[in-house]
């Protein structure tokens, strides 16, 4: 898909009122924000336009408010934040809409930055309702969607704008959609897939998109113990959706059909109790014991896993191979990422990686940094991966 970035911006916005849809959705403790990841992906796109003399206007949600004003879900502490990184002052309006957006937006200069009040404290934001689309709009010439982490949601400040206003991806917007046209959309082969978490029941439609794209899908986690259950493995006391046995041997059916290797555990660590340190032992897939439950994979596992890494020229992941929260459970999923790692620094792979749970495995590994790409957008992220059209995304076609 083909979409216009700052770079198609008309030669001279000086003085243009820009619309910026940014996510500002940080967590929060005693009105301080804890951790400010979000915020710095978009000072990029927020700067370039101050510096060329834009009013830039930023549109956000926070939490969920349910269409009704809830004073603790205001993104007036944000805004001292969002200052602190922009290193540019950042003055708030107590609404999105009407006088009080419209005084503060009037007085703005040049290059002058202006947060708006939580977008979802209006009930048509997250029904797109026209009418409220049309009365942000009319505080701006131009709209820039800087918020993937939104874009799988069809909302008036995500999707309605972009219908009203010439639009246009920031840079955060640019830079994840090049990464994810990397990873699944026209990668380099072969391509290798790593699934994990806890549930297949919440990644059914992921797994079924992924077999029919990638040359070899990785399931780990809870995940693979009802794969593993399904091809008739007893996984003891482990962590498995027996009444999902169908939907898995389809899967593994369809993978067949697509030329797809599904990548299972050989070995695995397990434990007769869940808590950091806990006695555990390395046992064949085939032979784990009655009392007890699988928590990682094994290094048997770890070092076909490896494997893979090691052929592939991209490789996408969502999700641990292990309980990585805790130690030793943690050791599967830090090797491979690691190992993933040095492939990538060595120009030998294109890694892109997302999802809550992957982020900070990532971190917990100290590699983020290292990967191609690490996306935080979570849910959009997701439905991306299971092949899904992003209204957000869309509506920014060029």
């Amino acid at each position: 898909m083909s979409f216009k970035t700052l770079d198609d911006l008309p030669a001279d916005i000086a003085g243009k009122r820009v619309l910026v849809r940014v996510d500002l959705n940080v967590p929060m403790a005693d009105g301080v924000v804890t951790d400010r990841t979000r915020i710095r992906r978009v000072v990029p796109t927020i700067s370039e336009l101050s510096n060329k003399g834009a009013k830039v206007i930023l549109l956000a949600h926070f939490g969920r408010p349910k269409g009704k004003v809830v004073p603790e879900m205001s993104l007036r502490p944000v805004a001292q934040a969002v200052e602190e990184e922009l290193d540019h002052r950042v003055d708030f309006a107590a609404d999105c809409i009407g006088e009080a957006a419209k005084k503060e937006i009037d007085e703005m200069a040049d290059g002058d930055v202006v947060l708006l009040e939580n977008t979802r404290f209006h009930p048509g934001e997250e029904k797109n309702d026209p009418e409220l689309a049309k009365s942000i709009a009319e505080n701006g010439d131009i709209y820039v969607n800087d918020a993937f982490s939104a874009a799988h949601r069809a909302h008036a400040t995500t999707e309605g704008l972009a219908r009203l206003l010439p639009a246009f991806a920031g840079r955060t917007m640019q830079a994840e959609l090049e990464a994810l046209e990397k990873g699944l959309g026209a990668p380099q082969k072969p391509v290798v897939a790593i699934v994990g978490g806890a549930k297949v029941s919440t990644k059914i439609d992921l797994l079924q998109n992924l077999v029919k794209k990638v040359d070899a899908l990785v399931i780990g986690g809870g995940m693979a113990n009802t794969f593993l259950a399904a091809k008739g493995v007893d996984v003891a006391k482990s962590l498995c959706e027996h009444d999902l046995a169908d939907t898995a041997n389809a899967i593994m059916t369809e993978a067949v059909s697509a030329g797809c290797t599904i990548v299972l555990p050989i070995d695995a660590v397990v434990a007769r109790e869940f808590k950091a340190g806990a006695d555990n032992e390395t046992v064949d897939i085939d032979a784990v014991p009655a009392d007890t439950m699988i928590l990682d994979v094994g290094p048997a596992t770890v070092a076909k896993v490896n494997g893979w890494i090691d052929q592939a020229a991209t490789l996408v992941w969502n999700g641990p191979l292990g309980a990585f929260e805790i130690a030793p459970f943690d050791a599967s999923t830090v090797s491979a990422a690691r190992f993933a790692a040095e492939q990538t620094t060595a120009g030998e792979l294109v890694s892109v990686a997302g999802g809550g749970d992957t982020v900070a495995a990532l971190n917990h590994a100290g590699v983020a940094d290292a990967f191609t790409y690490v996306s935080t957008a979570g849910g959009a992220f997701l439905e991306w991966m299971e092949g899904k059209e992003l209204p957000g995304v869309a509506a920014l076609a060029a």
